[in-house]
This record gives structure tokens, C-alpha cells and sequence, in this order.
């Protein structure tokens, strides 16, 4: 054999247990079917400016080995992830704070805020669907600006259809804060994320364009064991049915002005807008170039050979995956990780946090 581990799939997962393994003096190929390293994390330089190309990416956490983890492949920012959602062209800030709640009610006061959206609040123990789950989480008027639209276009589905699950908690802050997250780090990479992937992989074999399948013989024998990020349902090839997605399509424009939306991010929250947002990368890295870059982001139906972004974890979609986890369960020789082997949504840190566990559990099992 000519590694240790065949890691297939050049992301997060795999470039953190590529990186584990190769400090411990393990032998490792990374593949991945794309043309790039990174998996969605990518970052290309254009015009100067490091777009995210596959949607916003901004690493935000609580865990602070992680954090400090992370930091050493790169310099980050302090930048504070503050979107704006536009309701035709009425200007909310996100997370739902008084911010919001003045802008549409013009109150000034928690309390004032507070008694609103109670008067407001569908009154229910066990919302039936996500729509019911939202009125009963923030009242009318918010769910109808600022959930509903923007939902409805990003899961493809009325929200009446929806599972409440999807919806666990809405965010809402009684203060003028702006920040959309609460953890205690948040930043964005000077020079982007690719240059993390490519630290990462140092030390590591690397071939992209390599599409790996279950019962190809292009990589047989060539590691004692395979680290699979990739879809379950395709590793073992469908058998219990094909796991759902939903898409995204991102419409890039570069811009002779120097200044667009004057934010990173920006939702479109009426339904009637085809893209859920509108990302200006400049704005991650606060950049003065003369130019700038927007991508419009389109969900779509997930069809066979779209990237899958968000799992379908809906009552069907769950008991599929059960069996497909099942199988993998009981595989001594691959071991699966990241969020399209696990069907589940994951943050980056969150992301980062699996990948070390799991190879310091695979690696000082066999010391």
C-alpha cells in the first residue's frame, strides 16, 4: 500500500485529518472531483478581492481550541457579520433586534417591542409546520416580512409545508446590537480560506478532477483505510434511495464602481425577488479596491450533479439516512465525516470540531 489514508474529498473535514495524519508521520492522498482544493470554503482572487465562491463563508465559534486552532493557518479579521434584509426596499437589520423593531414599528422601548410581537404570537404548544413554529416564535408582522419569502424560495415549499423543526429558535435581541452572532470569536481570513486548505495539505499527496465511487477500481488497495466525506447514499450507491437537497446557483458580476450595497451581505426577503441575497466580497476584508464583485444567490431543486448545500431532513429524508448510517457503522476499514457523510448542516467550526476528534480518536487508537 502505498498510504496510510486515502482521504477523499478536499475540505475542511479532510484537509484537518489530512493535516492530523501527516504531522504524526502518516502517508495520505487527498482527492477530490473538483478542479480546486477547499470544498465550498473556496476563495478565488479576483480583482483583487477574494470572492467566496461558493456563498458566504464567515467562521464564527465559541470553542476556542478551535478558534486558536484555525488562527494558526492564517491571519483573521474582526469582522462583524451584520446583514441587512431588504423587503421591497424597506431596510431591516438582522438579527431581529430594536434596530428592527424601530424601523418597522418605530418604537424605542424592549417593552414596547415586547408587547407587540406577544399581541402578535400564534399562541400554540405544538406547531403543526414551520409557519405556525415562526408566528408562535415572533408574531405576524416579522414572520411576514422577514421568514416567510425568504424561506418559501430558499426550501423550494410553501412554509405550511414545512417541518417546524427547521426553525428551532428565531434570534431576537431587546438591545441595538447589530452582531447576527453570539460567539465569542468571529472573523473572516486576510487573503481568503484557500490559503488555509493549502496549509493544511502540506505534506499530503493531492489530485483533484479524481471522482471516487464505491466500486471504482481506480484507487483498490492503494491505503490501508478511507476517510469518505462525500454523499452516503452515493457511496453505497443508492440502494436505500436517494437522499434530498436543496441547491444553490451563484450569479457573479464584476463592477466598475467602487462601492454596491455598501454591506457584505444583504436578504431579499419578498418572495418576488428570485435570489435570496446579494453578497459584495469586498466588505470581508473592509477592501478599498476601485471595483467590486457581487453574487447573487439562487436556490434551486437539487438535480444529480448540483453541489448539495442543504439537507432535507425532513421524516423521509431521516429514516433513509438512518439505514445509510447503519451500514457505515459497522465499515472498519472507512471512516465518514463532514456534513454531506453525516446529511446535516454544519457551521465551519463546527466542522473543524468533528474532523479533530475524529482523527485523534483514529490516530492514537493506533499509535
Amino acid at each position: 500500500m502505498t498510504y496510510d489514508y486515502l482521504i477523499v474529498g478536499a475540505g475542511l473535514f479532510g484537509a484537518v485529518f489530512a493535516y492530523e495524519a501527516t504531522s504524526r508521520g502518516k502517508r495520505c492522498l487527498v482527492i477530490d472531483k473538483r478542479d480546486h482544493i477547499g470544498g465550498n470554503v473556496y476563495t478565488k482572487q479576483i480583482e483583487d478581492i477574494n470572492v467566496h465562491m461558493y456563498g458566504a463563508h464567515i467562521f464564527h465559534t465559541g470553542d476556542t481550541e478551535v478558534w486558536n486552532y484555525i488562527n494558526r493557518f492564517a491571519k483573521f479579521n474582526n469582522y462583524i457579520n451584520s446583514p441587512i434584509a431588504n423587503y421591497n426596499g424597506e431596510l431591516y437589520n438582522l438579527p431581529f433586534n430594536m434596530n428592527t423593531f424601530h424601523a418597522m414599528w418605530g418604537v424605542t422601548e424592549p417593552d414596547e417591542a415586547k408587547k407587540i410581537i406577544e399581541s402578535q404570537r400564534l399562541k400554540t404548544d405544538e406547531p403543526q409546520n414551520l409557519e405556525e413554529q415562526a408566528l408562535s416564535l415572533v408574531g405576524r408582522d416579522i414572520y411576514e416580512k422577514l421568514i416567510k419569502g425568504y424561506t418559501e424560495k430558499q426550501w423550494g415549499r410553501s412554509c405550511a409545508e414545512l417541518p417546524a423543526s427547521i426553525i428551532k429558535r428565531i434570534p431576537v435581541r431587546f438591545t441595538w446590537d447589530n452582531n447576527y452572532f453570539n460567539d465569542k470569536h468571529q472573523g473572516i481570513p486576510v487573503g481568503g480560506y484557500t490559503q488555509i486548505i493549502e496549509q493544511l495539505l502540506k505534506g499530503s499527496d493531492v489530485k483533484l478532477n479524481a471522482k471516487f465511487t464505491n466500486n471504482s477500481n481506480d484507487f483498490a488497495g492503494i491505503a490501508g483505510k478511507t476517510v469518505y466525506t462525500g454523499m452516503l447514499d452515493e457511496f453505497y450507491n443508492y440502494r436505500f434511495g436517494t437522499l434530498e437537497y436543496r441547491s444553490l446557483r451563484f450569479e457573479n458580476d464584476v463592477l466598475e464602481i467602487k462601492d454596491y450595497q455598501n454591506n457584505a451581505v444583504v436578504n431579499y426577503t419578498e418572495k418576488e425577488t428570485p435570489y435570496t441575497r446579494i453578497i459584495e466580497h469586498k466588505h470581508f476584508e473592509f477592501g478599498k479596491q476601485p471595483n467590486t464583485i457581487i453574487t447573487r444567490e439562487y436556490p434551486k431543486q437539487y438535480n444529480s450533479g448540483d453541489e448539495p448545500y442543504y439537507p432535507i431532513n425532513d421524516e423521509k429524508n431521516n429514516a433513509i439516512f438512518k439505514q445509510y448510517k447503519e451500514l457505515a457503522d459497522q465499515e472498519k476499514k472507512i471512516i465518514f465525516g463532514g456534513r454531506l457523510a453525516d446529511y446535516s448542516y454544519y457551521d465551519m467550526w463546527q466542522v473543524v470540531r468533528n474532523a479533530l476528534d475524529t482523527s485523534k480518536k483514529e490516530l492514537e487508537d493506533n499509535l
